[in-house]
Formats: C-alpha cells, sequence, structure tokens
C-alpha cells in the first residue's frame, strides 16, 4: 500500500455552526464518522433544512453519524429520520422476521437470538442493496437493545480505501465489475461518490457471482479465474481491514438509544464478530435497520449492461461466475451471510 496520510475531511466549520443554532452539537470520531448531541430525530423536533444539508453532506465525506441519546424514538420517528436524506423514502427488500413490531415491512429486525430478530447478517465487508442498481442511498440503524458485552459494527472508508491501493491496484481495480450473484446487477468496483467525488472502492464479499475485466489493451471483456477471484476477495477484505490500524476504519461499539445513518455509497461495514455471539456470551442484542432508495444507478464502466441474466450461461468465456447465494466461497473457513 502506498505510504501516505489517508485523510478524511474534518467537519466543516459552517456545519458545526448549522448545527449549534439548532441547539445540538457535532464532535468527530476518530478516524471517521461523527456525533451528535442535542438533536431529538422525533418528528416533533423537525430538523431545519441547513441541519438537514449539513449532515448529509458530513456522512458523504466521513461516512455515518450517530445521533445519540435518541430516548424518544419510535418506529415511525425513524422512518421518517432515515427519510430526510438521499433518495428520501424507503426501499424495503427484506423479509420481516415474526417479533418485529406490528410487522413493519420497512424494519429489518437484528438480533443474536432468533427468537428476536433474524440471526448472522453481514459478517463480511458489503454495502447494503448490491442487488440493485441504484444501491441504498443511505442505511438507518436504530439500536433498540446494545449487548452488554460488545458487538457493535466494523466501518471503513471506501474512499480513503482507494487512496491506499498502490497505482498498480488502482489501474487494475478501476477496470473491474463485480456481478450481483442473486441478482446479475453488475457495479463497478471503483466509482466516484456522487457527493464528494471521491474515487472509492465497492465490493460485496458475501454477494458476488462473478468478476469482469475489462482488457487494458482492447475492447474486451474476461472474468477472473479462481486464484485471481481468491486473491482479489482477500486484497479488499485486508484493504479494508487494515484501515483498522491505518486510520480509516473502525469498530463503533453501540449505546442505548444510537441512531446512526450511514451514507451507504461513503462506507462499507461488517458485523463484528462479537455481534453474532449467543446472548450467553455478549447478551441480548437488538437493532433496527432500514434503507433508503438510492439517488441514481450505480451503473459500471465500459458499456457494460447494468444487469446480466443470471440464468443463462454467461458471454465473458470461461472464469468464475457462481450464481445464487453467497455466490463465490473466498475463504472456505469465514462465516457467510448475506
Amino acid at each position: 500500500m502506498n505510504q501516505i496520510d489517508y485523510k478524511i475531511r474534518p467537519i466543516k466549520p459552517k456545519h458545526i455552526r448549522s448545527i449549534e443554532d439548532f441547539g445540538g452539537k457535532i464532535i468527530p470520531l476518530e478516524p471517521l464518522g461523527a456525533k451528535v448531541y442535542g438533536i431529538d430525530l422525533s418528528v416533533k423536533n423537525r430538523l431545519t433544512a441547513d441541519v438537514i444539508n449539513a449532515l448529509e453532506e458530513e456522512m458523504a465525506y466521513r461516512g455515518f453519524v450517530v445521533f445519540k441519546n435518541q430516548v424518544d424514538l419510535s418506529i415511525d420517528d425513524f422512518l421518517n429520520a432515515c427519510c430526510l436524506w438521499g433518495g428520501h423514502e424507503l426501499h424495503s427488500t427484506h423479509g420481516v422476521h415474526p417479533a418485529t413490531p406490528g410487522q413493519n415491512r420497512h424494519i429489518f429486525r437484528l438480533s443474536n437470538d432468533p427468537r428476536h430478530g433474524v440471526c448472522g447478517v453481514g459478517p463480511q465487508w458489503h454495502n447494503d442493496g448490491s442487488f440493485i442498481s441504484a444501491t441504498f442511498s443511505h442505511a438507518g440503524y436504530h439500536i433498540i437493545r446494545p449487548a452488554e458485552h460488545g458487538g457493535g459494527t466494523h466501518f471503513a472508508h471506501q474512499g480513503a480505501a482507494y487512496d491506499a491501493l498502490t497505482e498498480e491496484q488502482q489501474e487494475f481495480w478501476s477496470r473491474l465489475s463485480s456481478v450481483n450473484s442473486s441478482s446479475g446487477v453488475v457495479h463497478p468496483v471503483v466509482h466516484e461518490h456522487p457527493v464528494s467525488g471521491r474515487k472509492s472502492v465497492w465490493l460485496h464479499l458475501g454477494m458476488t457471482a462473478a468478476v469482469i475485466e475489462k482488457r487494458p489493451d482492447n475492447d474486451q471483456f474476461r472474468l477472473l479465474q479462481e486464484d485471481e477471484m481468491r486473491s482479489f476477495f482477500n486484497q479488499y477484505n485486508d484493504l479494508l481491514t487494515d484501515g483498522m490500524k491505518n486510520g480509516y476504519a473502525l469498530n463503533y461499539e453501540y449505546q442505548d438509544k444510537d441512531c446512526v445513518i450511514t451514507d451507504n455509497l461513503a462506507v462499507a461495514h461488517r458485523a463484528a464478530p462479537e455481534a453474532h455471539m449467543s446472548p450467553d456470551q455478549q447478551g441480548l442484542r437488538i437493532m433496527h435497520r432500514a434503507t433508503v432508495r438510492g439517488v441514481q444507478d450505480l451503473a459500471p464502466d465500459f458499456e457494460l449492461p447494468q444487469q446480466l441474466d443470471v440464468r443463462a450461461h454467461n458471454t465473458f468465456g470461461e472464469g468464475v461466475w457462481v450464481m445464487g447465494g453467497i455466490g463465490f466461497r473466498w475463504d472456505k473457513d469465514i462465516a457467510m451471510q448475506n
């Protein structure tokens, strides 16, 4: 990797002033993200346009914002708050767990106890909505019950991760496109964030069927072979994980009444290993997630189609093409679940 300082922009002073004028306070998490105090996301405390715009820009540059002490946040309040950003409406594609209050279809209820929510979700680095063309713009996480003994989420800044690649890797990865194992939707491995303009990496390590390379010397394409796929996936995993020590990733441990809003094009995430431990080990953990409609398609380059027919034989020749479920299993010893 390049020996550089992986810069994540400080919070803008004018955004600090806008939030303070509203009665709140924003404090950077290090090395990414931010905490906001004194802002109630419930409907009775509607945010001003200045505050909404300031927070959306900070999410784009710093990856996510944690709204602290959301004591009176109802499910409707939480869902309404999610819609303040990005596509401004919910886009829900998940199943509904029996324990979900009111069987609300927009709530994806997660837990480490199957009686209380869906277990084992998201153990590997990913972004939500990789199976749709216009991937979710934002995702919200309302912490209903944090585990007593840890079990947070790892977040990695994908713009800083791109900067950490060697020039050779940047050039090669910029010619790659991933194929979703469920839908056949094609996304670029490197894209430009629509707000920050920052080149950022993108890959779902638990839902990718194939990776297509645009050949550097002509207009043809090919599939990565199994050894190339395994190497590439391990490099991607190591790149984001290395952010923990290199200053562009962190483990966020939730506290009671936290509400987290992420920019789904700016940060990748995965559940910390402790999050999937049993309640006997960690204590009961319950989280509600909601997802926001994308603003635009995350479209592949090189005139590749946005979607390929997953049922048809691929037209790119020999190589990895594993449709359905978790797609290509790049490490047989790890937990993988969408």
